[in-house]
């Protein structure tokens, strides 16, 4: 249960060991749109480079598009890394076509949507292939295609997102990037509501935004309280052989809430720290 990730350029090898010292939980070396035409070359040996060791959180790389012409290039350079924790795979729309991908390489691959199509197959892509640990959106992609200008215009596709990710037995989807590195206060506003649609977690694209995504998507402390309340209601009733457990509160704990109060704890001891 990871709550942040921090892309890098994959031309920027100045700041791979700084973006891995930065608090992220995970790093995104990016080799596709952060990179131009003329440095991919050198963004992969760079890339590459780094991923000769493994690193303490986990460094995945977003390779440039599944039918495009680097696509074979970038593999090349990070196969087999010991570092390489991942793959991001932009502009995803066919379920086939990724599945036919996850057959080359042993790495999870975390397949993006950024299209109407690929919004369309997100059921399938979710579905598509053992390897596929999560489904995400690129929002800024997808807004061009569909032509919407604000978050509202984005309900429908980052609900699919989240429907279509559990649906497959995938964890929930962290949220695109917020490309505003200086408005703290509206990322933290587009977390909170991208946290009651389901996501779990935010990439960034700027150090500063890590403290700000990791608030917004760790449990609170009431929550975490309420969590415990019921876990201790229902190791109680257990003792006592009882199939039913009422929370001091009146309500009735089943099997859905007991779920999601094991989630909030877990998860609050994960970010103890």
């Amino acid at each position: 249960m990871l709550l942040s990730w921090l892309y890098v350029p994959g031309d920027r090898p100045d700041r791979f060991a700084k973006a891995v010292a930065s608090g992220a939980d995970a790093v995104i070396l990016d080799l596709e749109d952060a990179v131009v035409a003329g440095r991919k070359a050198y963004a992969r040996d760079a890339v590459a480079e780094f991923l000769t060791e493994a690193h303490p959180v986990p460094v995945q790389v977003r390779v440039n598009e599944l039918t495009g012409p680097d696509l074979d290039a970038d593999l090349a350079a990070v196969a087999g890394r010991p570092g390489l924790a991942g793959l991001r795979l932009p502009k995803v729309e066919s379920a086939a076509t990724l599945a036919a991908l996850a057959e080359r390489v042993d790495v999870p691959v975390h397949p993006l949507i950024e299209s109407a199509a690929g919004l369309e197959a997100a059921y399938p892509i979710a579905a598509a292939h053992p390897a596929v640990a999560s489904i995400g959106l690129g929002e800024a992609d997808l807004r061009s295609d569909l032509g919407v200008s604000d978050d509202d215009g984005l309900l429908w596709a980052r609900g699919r997102v989240v429907v279509a990710a559990r649906a497959a037995g995938l964890a929930p989807p962290a949220m695109s990037v917020y490309a505003d590195v200086v408005d703290l206060a509206g990322l933290a506003a587009s977390c909170a509501a991208g946290r009651r649609l389901g996501f779990l977690g935010r990439a960034a694209i700027h150090p500063r935004q890590l403290p700000v995504i990791v608030d917004a998507f760790r449990p609170a402390d009431r929550e975490v309280a309420r969590a415990a309340e019921l876990l201790a209601a229902v190791a109680d009733a257990h003792q006592r052989d009882s199939g039913t457990v009422v929370l001091p509160d009146g309500r009735f704990a089943d099997r859905a809430m007991v779920a999601a109060a094991r989630r909030v704890v877990d998860l609050a001891a994960r970010y103890a720290a």
